[in-house]
C-alpha cells in the first residue's frame, strides 16, 4: 500500500487542478471543486487546513478517481 503524503490544502488544491479541477467556490474554510468528464461531474471539497488529514486526504483522492501513485505525480 502506498503511503498517503501529510500535505497542506494549497498542494491539494493545486494538484487536483493539475488533474483538471476547477475551483468554483470558497465557503468558510471549504473550498469546492468541480470537474466535468463524459459520463459525470465530480464533486470534491477540500478542507482549508494544515495540513489536511492523511484520512480525509485518502478520501479526496478515492473521489478524484485517483489513485495515490498518480496523485503524487501531480504534486
Amino acid at each position: 500500500m502506498t503511503e498517503i503524503p501529510s500535505l497542506s490544502y494549497r498542494k491539494v488544491v493545486n494538484a487536483l487542478q493539475r488533474a483538471g479541477f476547477v475551483v468554483i467556490r470558497q465557503k468558510g474554510s471549504h473550498i469546492r471543486l468541480i470537474k466535468r468528464t463524459l459520463d459525470e461531474m465530480l464533486k470534491i471539497t477540500v478542507p482549508a487546513h494544515l495540513p489536511v488529514k492523511r484520512t480525509t486526504l485518502r478520501k479526496i483522492i478515492k473521489d478524484a478517481r485517483l489513485s495515490v501513485k498518480d496523485f503524487k505525480k501531480l504534486l
